[in-house]
């Protein structure tokens, strides 16, 4: 415990001095969005185990929410996000109610069906911009005071946001509901025989994990000023579902882990490969930055083939037994 509260006090700092450190605001912001998102799908699949392919609708549908509300009805940036986190939500209750009668791959198919029905009428939809995508985003004056323009104030607030919902989601596992569905991931029918009504637990956790994904993809436009349809498609509910595995389903550092590993290998492999290059000779490493998905999907094989339980996972397990040792 006290090792996990020390990781968690030098990531809190690090995150408070990175702007000062030389760290790109924005960079950052955008990968405390999908950090977010990772932490809000885990709850799902990490503490429920249900597996959604299509997570990727509430982060994208709830993006083009808040933008079309902050830019073409002129709310403020916080009634924007408030926007797009309750359309998240509403679309989560109606994905809920049509998939969580169905397990295991049927439950996933039909997530991933309705999410393609959300990328369809993005891309149709004269509000959304097409192909285009959602452009030009004012971030304004939150409650009137704070200048987002400014990215060192966009950024504070920006942590303050995703900090407030990682704990709402800390909140959530460790309370009595919370127990409820690690108990229905591990044992369904005996919760069943127990008295709950699993179907309404299972409806809930899917309704605010598309809550707190729907405020990261909400943030992010806020944050980069727009939304594109790469938001919105099936490839960024794969990303996800590779964020949480690759950094460990079940925890709750995992996902963070996870997001900031893929991130980083998408934003920064082609400097990456150029160093490598340079340092060995081998001009193959500077061509890394075209063949980004061959890299996530080694490290990804890598991982699983590896680290069964995720990065973070195997860590807290080893330490688990260092302790019991």
């Amino acid at each position: 415990m006290n090792i996990k509260k020390i990781g968690y006090g030098l990531l809190l700092l690090g995150l408070l001095v990175a702007p000062f450190a030389g760290a790109y605001p924005v960079f950052v912001m955008k990968l405390m969005c999908f950090a977010l998102f990772a932490s809000a799908f885990n709850l799902l699949l990490g503490y429920t185990g249900l597996l959604s392919f299509g997570h990727a609708a509430f982060l994208g549908g709830a993006a083009y929410v808040a933008g079309h509300a902050i830019k073409v009805w002129g709310l403020t940036p916080e009634m924007g996000l408030l926007a797009g986190t309750l359309g998240a939500a509403a679309m989560g209750w109606v994905f809920g109610a049509l998939a969580i009668r169905r397990q295991g791959i049927y439950f996933a198919m039909i997530t991933l069906a309705l999410a393609q029905m959300v990328f369809f009428i993005c891309l149709q939809a004269p509000q959304t911009g097409g192909e285009d995508g959602l452009q030009g985003v004012p971030r304004g004056k939150l409650f009137g005071l704070l200048d987002l323009s400014d990215d060192v104030v966009m950024y504070y607030v920006a942590l303050a946001i995703v900090i407030a919902a990682f704990l709402l989601i800390v909140r959530i596992i460790h309370s009595p509901f919370g127990q409820v569905l690690k108990a229905i991931k591990e044992n369904e029918p005996r919760s069943i025989s127990l008295g709950y009504d699993t179907q309404r637990f299972k409806l809930l956790a899917f309704v605010l994990s598309a809550a707190l994904a729907g405020l990261a993809g909400s943030l992010k436009t806020l944050v980069l000023g727009f939304a594109t349809l790469s938001d919105v498609h099936w490839t960024a509910s794969g990303q996800v579902v590779l964020m949480t595995l690759v950094g460990g389903m079940g925890t709750l550092s995992g996902p963070i882990l996870g997001s900031a590993l893929v991130i980083l290998l998408e934003n920064k492999i082609g400097e990456i490969g150029g160093w490598f290059a340079k340092f060995t000779g081998v001009e193959w490493f500077a061509s890394l930055g075209e063949s980004v998905t061959i890299v996530t999907g080694f490290i990804f094989v890598v991982c699983v083939l590896a680290f069964r339980r995720g990065v973070m996972g195997e860590l807290i397990a080893w330490l688990e037994r260092r302790k019991r040792g």
